[in-house]
């Protein structure tokens, strides 16, 4: 049986073995240097659309666009007004969680002077609550004028649930569905493309309360930049370690 091998390293490796390890190390470090500066641009935008966010939130109360105007992303959040007649029978209870523990969203359409509906998120209800019978002083009558800030519709549903307009469960504010499932007409013609949020003024009795919409834009840009820019020097300082490593010479040499 043969024994181990002498004592020693290995010969240094060729110049072209050298040179592909270089290349290798180079081009995972602009991969890297990639990525952070991606981060980086990204951190950007993201200041960029907060600052742009908070100053429509903020800014005075516009008129909500009519039922067959466009809207946009960069129409999100912005505070509007509107008035109107609630049309208390086509409220839709939408499934959510809020700082006062898991409810429903009340949507009810609002019908405007010209004949048009926009949907409002009068605010949260407890699921104790769900049926109007029990909050029949919010379900307030007559002329109504109606302050918050504009969403855009959420299709589809939420995280693995989808709406189930059938039986009556809804798990995003989703308009067309709405308005379908309610019968309130066709979006974009009869009915407006966006819902509204309505603001913390207090409604009769209590309830729905409103003025809970939560704006968050999570900005972790910065962490994930540092984070690949520091595994680019890393894997730089690996590779000029494992270069410069001494190595012994052959046996008896």
């Amino acid at each position: 049986m043969t024994g181990p091998p002498a004592s020693g390293e290995a010969p240094p490796p060729s110049p072209l073995r050298r040179a592909v390890f270089v290349l290798g190390v180079v081009l995972a470090f602009l991969a890297l240097l990639g990525l952070g500066t991606w981060q980086v641009e990204r951190r950007a935008w993201k200041l960029d659309l907060i600052a742009r966010v908070d100053a429509r939130v903020h800014a005075p109360a516009s008129p909500a666009p009519a039922a067959d105007a466009p809207v946009s992303p960069d129409d999100a959040y912005r505070h509007v007004r509107l008035s109107g007649t609630f049309l208390h029978d086509r409220e839709t209870l939408v499934q959510a969680v809020t700082e006062y523990g898991g409810g429903y969203w009340v949507l009810t359409p609002l019908r405007r002077d010209d004949g048009s509906l926009v949907l409002v998120n009068r605010g949260f209800v407890p699921s104790d609550r769900r049926d109007p019978a029990t909050r029949e002083a919010g379900q307030v009558a007559g002329e109504s004028v109606v302050t918050g800030l504009l969403r855009l519709t959420e299709p589809g549903g939420a995280f693995l649930r989808a709406n189930d307009p059938a039986h009556g469960r809804w798990y995003s504010r989703d308009v067309a569905a709405i308005a379908a499932a309610r019968g309130l007409g066709p979006v974009g013609r009869s009915v407006a493309p966006y819902f509204v949020d309505a603001d913390d003024a207090p409604n009769p009795g209590g309830l729905p309360r409103g003025g809970l919409t939560v704006i968050a834009f999570p900005n972790n840009h910065l962490v994930y930049a540092i984070t690949w820019y520091g595994m680019a020097l890393m894997l730089v300082a690996a590779g000029v370690a494992l270069l410069r490593r001494p190595r012994a010479g052959r046996p008896g040499e």
